[in-house]
């Protein structure tokens, strides 16, 4: 999470030098820059309206989201199901911080929101955990299918959510401790297995 958040700025690296497509970060126009993310928090965020607004809150520099862009988003992110359900549908009152949602649905708004603004980068930081397996394995691979040319970078605490990742970094006690896929840390990383 802490490294995560250098990549929007949230804080500035003390050492070195955060690069998005060979830019350091802090030489980007932070509005810019943010255009560029699809950003979920481990915490979904939600917001007092419908579930169109939440899905579409935030400008993503590409003009308004369409009302078909928020479905393939709602549906992408396993969150059709339930608002289906909703008597108002997409819309459907959201209270403030969600209170009226579980939190896997929340979660996954939250992930239907950063899919609606068609990201270069997608950053899921632990954005998985309040998901049950099967939903996160469906999840993930609808993400896989969308995301195309995409950077995805996920944290994550269970390894099912990141198995299939290019590349994993495994880090302890804010240090890195191995680097690769998922076969190569179960035979080079202690701390991985």
């Amino acid at each position: 999470t802490t490294m995560i958040n250098l990549i929007p700025r949230f804080y500035d690296a003390t050492e070195g030098t955060i690069l998005v497509d060979g830019v350091d970060v802090k030489d980007y126009n932070q509005e810019f820059l943010h255009n560029k993310l699809g950003y979920v928090p481990q915490k979904a965020v939600m917001f007092s309206g419908s579930v169109n607004y939440n899905v579409a809150y935030g400008d993503n520099g590409k003009g308004e989201i369409s009302e078909d862009t928020i479905k393939k988003a709602v549906e992408i992110a396993q969150a059709e199901e339930f608002v289906e359900k909703m008597p108002e549908k997409y819309e459907a009152h959201v209270a403030q911080g969600g209170t009226n949602l579980s939190g896997g649905q929340k979660q996954r708004l939250a992930i239907a929101r950063a899919i609606a603004r068609n990201p270069e980068i997608y950053i899921f930081d632990d954005s998985f955990s309040a998901l049950d397996f099967k939903t996160d394995a469906k999840l993930r691979r609808a993400l896989k299918e969308e995301t195309g040319d995409a950077t995805v970078l996920i944290v994550a605490q269970r390894i099912s959510t990141i198995l299939h990742a290019e590349q994993i970094v495994v880090l302890d006690q804010g240090k890195i401790v191995g680097i690769g896929n998922h076969k190569q840390l179960l035979k080079n990383c202690e701390v991985y297995k």
